[in-house]
C-alpha cells in the first residue's frame, strides 16, 4: 500500500438519505423526494436510505420509529421512487455503514467535529456535555453512508452542504493517509426553486415538523382541505406580487410561496411571477392551493393506502438492504485490506 495508486474512475452514483423522526412535510418532499424521482427518471445510479441509525442520536420512542420509517418509505414509494429501479433501505439493515462509520471515526479530527454547526445549533441553549456522542459523531457515519458505496453525487438542502463536505475531507484523508484511490470526492447537488421551504407561518423559518403549530407546515398526510386551508391561511404581506424575482427581497413569505408554486409547478420563480405579477394574494393563494392538492393529494392518498399492508413495505425495504449491502460489502472489505485488518473467510 505504499506506491501511489492510479487514478481510480467512479461511475455516477446518487446517495441520499432521510431521517424517520416522524411527519414528512411539504419541505421533504419538494427538497427531497420530488428531486430523487427526478434523478431516478434520468436514468442515474440512486440510492436512498432512511437513515434509522441517525434518528436515534436523539431520543426516539421504538415503536414511533417503527411506524416513522414504514411511513417515510411509504412516502418515498408514493412519491415516485421505483423499488426496482432505484435502492430503498433503511440504514440499520446494512451493517457496513456503522463499520466504515468506525473507521471514519478514527480518520475525521476533532477539530473538524467542532466545526461543525448543526450540533451547535441543535444543541443551543442546552447542556451540550448532555447530548449523545452519536449526535457529535453523526457527520462521521454521514461520510461512511455515502462513501461506502462510492457515491458521487449527494442531493442536500443548504443546512447539510457543511457535512458533505466534511464528507470529502474524510476521502481526501484517507486517501492521502494510506497511499491509494479508495474513495470519490462526492458533490453536494443543490439545486431547485425550493431546496429549503420555509414555514407557513414565518418566512424566516424552515418548514418543520417540529414546530408547535400545524399551521407551519403541510404534512404529506394531509387531506385537499386541510392542505388549501393552510395555503389561504398563510401568512403574507398586503403588497401585490412583482413581476420579477428581485421584487421579492424583503419578502420572506411572498418568496416562500412564490418558491412552492414553482417547485410544486416545475417552472422557475420567474415564470410565476411572469404570470401572476401585480396580482395580489387573494388571487395567487387559491390559485396556489389548487396545484397543491392537484400534486399532493394523490400522494397523500398512496401513502395511506401502502400503510395499510406494513409487512410489504418491510419485504421492500429488505430487498433493498439486500442489494444496497452487495455493493457496499465489497468496497467495505477492500477499506479493511487497506487499512490493514486480518479477514478470515468465512463461509
Amino acid at each position: 500500500m505504499n506506491a501511489a495508486a492510479p487514478a481510480r474512475t467512479y461511475p455516477t452514483r446518487i446517495f441520499s438519505g432521510i431521517q424517520p423522526s416522524g411527519g414528512l412535510t411539504l419541505g421533504n418532499y419538494l427538497g427531497a423526494l420530488k428531486r430523487f424521482v427526478e434523478k431516478q427518471n434520468e436514468g442515474i445510479e440512486s440510492i436512498y436510505c432512511i437513515v434509522d441509525m441517525h434518528a436515534i442520536t436523539v431520543w426516539q420512542d421504538p415503536e414511533r420509529l417503527r411506524h416513522a420509517t414504514r411511513e417515510l418509505a411509504a412516502g418515498y414509494l408514493a412519491s415516485g421512487i421505483d423499488p426496482e429501479r432505484s435502492i430503498l433501505f433503511n440504514q440499520s439493515q446494512v451493517s457496513a455503514h456503522a463499520e466504515l462509520g468506525w473507521i471514519f471515526n478514527c480518520v475525521a479530527r476533532l477539530g473538524w467535529m467542532n466545526r461543525m454547526t448543526q450540533f451547535k445549533d441543535k444543541t443551543a441553549g442546552k447542556n451540550a456535555e448532555n447530548s449523545s456522542l452519536g449526535l457529535y459523531a453523526y457527520p462521521a457515519l454521514m461520510a461512511a453512508d455515502i462513501l461506502v458505496y462510492r457515491a458521487t453525487h449527494v442531493p442536500v438542502g443548504e443546512d447539510q452542504k457543511q457535512h458533505v463536505e466534511l464528507t470529502r475531507d474524510i476521502a481526501a484523508k484517507f486517501n492521502h493517509d494510506f497511499k491509494v484511490d479508495c474513495f470519490p470526492l462526492t458533490i453536494p447537488v443543490i439545486e431547485g426553486a425550493a431546496t429549503r421551504v420555509m414555514s407557513l407561518r414565518d418566512g424566516t423559518k424552515k418548514m418543520s415538523k417540529s414546530d408547535p403549530s400545524d399551521a407551519s407546515r403541510i404534512n404529506m398526510t394531509d387531506d385537499a382541505d386541510a392542505i388549501a386551508k393552510k395555503l389561504k391561511r398563510a401568512v403574507t404581506d398586503p403588497e401585490p406580487l412583482p413581476d420579477t424575482p428581485e421584487g421579492l427581497e424583503g419578502r420572506a413569505e411572498a418568496r416562500n410561496l412564490v418558491n412552492i408554486y414553482a417547485a410544486l409547478a416545475g417552472t422557475t420563480p420567474s415564470q410565476v411571477l411572469a404570470d401572476f405579477g401585480g396580482k395580489g394574494f387573494g388571487v395567487f393563494k387559491p390559485a396556489l392551493a389548487d396545484l397543491a392538492v392537484s400534486v399532493l393529494s394523490p400522494i397523500s392518498a398512496e401513502m395511506s393506502r401502502l400503510m395499510q399492508d406494513p409487512a410489504e413495505i418491510d419485504r421492500l425495504l429488505a430487498r433493498g438492504a439486500e442489494r444496497a449491502d452487495a455493493i457496499a460489502r465489497p468496497i467495505l472489505e477492500e477499506v479493511f485490506d487497506i487499512v490493514g485488518m486480518v479477514r478470515s473467510r468465512r463461509g
